[in-house]
């Protein structure tokens, strides 16, 4: 839908813009088939932060409520960046991982399809 601004030559600005964020940039985390978490949760993070501490340091901060997280088998999850499957390296970083700002992050768990399967 296209929007028509009141006041003529307006240029808006966006506010989620990657310098806004004092060096972090935006991270959208999607685990698929748990609908206990309706979308995709938006985090700022460090781009060098590597990504076995984005696993094992925050994805429990975020996830870890939810009664399917402590049976996750980490070797079996399978991983997209965007709609494309990824494979990441855990010992890089996540800009080294080809993660930019906004980039999204998803991942299903083999065998755990939410509570009471409601994500099957």
């Amino acid at each position: 839908m296209a929007v028509k601004a009141l006041a003529p030559n307006y240029t808006g600005v966006p506010r989620d813009a990657e310098e806004n964020f004092h060096g972090n940039r935006l991270l959208y985390l999607h685990w698929r088939n748990h609908l206990m978490f309706a979308s995709p949760i938006c985090i700022p993070v460090p781009p060098d932060m590597p990504f076995a501490v984005l696993r094992d340091e925050v994805l429990p901060g975020l996830y870890g409520s939810h009664p399917d997280f402590d049976k996750i088998d980490w070797e079996k999850v399978q991983w997209q960046h965007g709609q494309d499957d990824w494979t990441p390296e855990q010992a890089k970083s996540l800009a080294d991982n080809g993660l930019v700002h906004k980039s999204l992050v998803q991942f299903r768990t083999p065998g755990l399809t939410g509570i009471a399967g409601s994500g099957s």
